[in-house]
């Protein structure tokens, strides 16, 4: 089977997937804005964006380079290397377990943040942070080892699960505040047995690789080098719309934060299509460049752009006729959501034409050349949210996000092309299919 033919087929499978998962999430916080009203809603896209923000943060950027170095480690026969790996990236997780608990609700108070819904679901949002990032380093690794199934299905199937039967039993056994806190403690407690179950399934998969080769004592400088910008790059991307999420929380009513909250997970779902052409490429490539192959490397690049490329323009086109639809599920006010999640899934266009660049850069031993267009990014953000948003509301906070988008995507595609000598491109791949000659007949 072609790359092409595998990229789509097992994207698409993955994407099935997680259109079936985020439904249910979709339909939870639709019952959540009907039947609770939209300012929990609010309360609970803010907790959401949290744990996702403190998960991300816990592993110290292992579980980005997960798959890198499980593809790599795997290729080489490295298996004592790759455990040594792990175990760094897991304890990294549960130290960080135990300085929440002793500090989160300390620094909350420093911050005037002691009387917030993060203090008063304080316990519950620790233990679903802590399985977060425990699915995420497990996910890396399966991804790594050719087995993206895998790595995706907690998140993907089972985190939805647990969203929705939390969801049901607050709603039939408790009044509205009351059961929004018990769905909080059932999610965190119920994700923990799923990140369990994903992590006895990671660690079983570590004996498909060959143990042919002895530690090396040096490795983990090459660990921390790609884990520090990793971690950073993904916050930015990955987790970008949790970051303007919290930037909009002292900006916007909890009304509008709810609509534009729901607008950004419709975008994440859909942005996640894109994602599982890169997951299913993402050892290819990598064993394309150990192996030196240069022309496969570029070539595998190119039609996994083609094919993200191809998906982002039908998921606009989709989302432009269906969303509307969509967001009335939320109740009639939603509706103001329509444009702006349009100019949203816009942004995803632009990040698909224009490449992977921070994983090419990355795997041209660059990590660190990312980190200015992640730093510019973010800064565009922050400057376009005060310019447009308080004048144009949600329509602004959607352009301000646009924006950003745009400028870290090309800032990265140039820097990719001046350091690595690489155009990651779409656009590579059209002057590739041209300058291929034609045989004579």
């Amino acid at each position: 089977m072609s790359l092409q033919r595998r990229l789509a087929s097992q994207s698409t499978i993955i994407f099935a997937a997680r259109l079936v998962g985020a439904g249910l999430i979709f339909l939870v916080q639709a019952f959540i804005a009907r039947l609770w009203g939209a300012e929990l809603l609010g309360e609970y896209l803010i907790v959401i964006a949290t744990v996702n923000l403190v998960s991300v943060m816990m592993p110290l950027g292992f579980h980005t380079v997960g798959t890198y170095f499980a593809a790599e480690y795997r290729a080489r026969g490295e298996r004592k290397q790759f455990t040594v790996f792990l175990m760094r990236s897991y304890g990294h997780v549960v130290a960080a377990l135990v300085a929440l608990m002793v500090l989160g609700l300390p620094l909350l108070g420093l911050i005037g943040q002691g009387d917030s819904v993060l203090a008063h679901h304080f316990v519950p949002l620790v233990l679903l942070a802590f399985a977060t990032a425990v699915i995420y380093v497990n996910g890396a690794v399966l991804i790594g080892l050719k087995r993206p199934m895998a790595g995706f299905f907690a998140d993907t199937i089972f985190r939805p699960m647990v969203f929705s039967a939390a969801f049901l039993a607050g709603l039939v056994f408790f009044a509205p505040v009351e059961g929004f806190s018990f769905m909080l403690w059932a999610i965190g407690l119920g994700y923990i047995v799923v990140a369990l179950v994903h992590f006895a399934i990671a660690v079983n998969s570590i004996k498909a690789i060959p143990d042919n080769v002895a530690v090396r004592p040096l490795e983990a400088r090459r660990w921390w080098r790609f884990a520090l910008p990793w971690v950073m790059i993904s916050l930015a991307t990955d987790f970008f719309f949790d970051i303007d999420l919290l930037l909009l929380s002292h900006t916007l009513s909890r009304e509008d934060l709810a609509i534009f909250g729901v607008c950004t997970r419709i975008f994440s779902l859909v942005s996640f299509g894109v994602a599982a052409v890169y997951a299913v490429t993402v050892p290819d490539m990598f064993e394309s460049e150990a192996n030196a192959d240069r022309a496969a490397f570029k070539r595998k690049i190119g039609e996994a752009n083609l094919v993200a490329s191809g998906i982002a323009v039908a998921l606009f086109g989709i989302m432009a006729i269906a969303g509307p639809f969509a967001l009335t599920l939320f109740g009639p006010a939603f509706s103001a959501g329509a444009a702006p999640l349009a100019v949203l899934c816009l942004g995803l266009v632009v990040r698909s034409v224009m490449g992977p660049a921070s994983l090419v850069l990355s795997i041209h031993d660059r990590p660190n050349a990312s980190l200015p267009s992640v730093a510019m990014g973010l800064g565009t953000l922050l400057v376009f949210n005060w310019l447009l948003v308080p004048p144009f509301g949600l329509m602004g906070a959607a352009f301000a996000a646009l924006i950003a988008i745009t400028m870290w995507s090309v800032g990265l595609w140039w820097i990719a092309l001046r350091t690595a000598k690489m155009d990651v491109s779409i656009m590579a791949w059209f002057r590739n299919r041209r300058a291929v000659p034609v045989p004579a007949e």
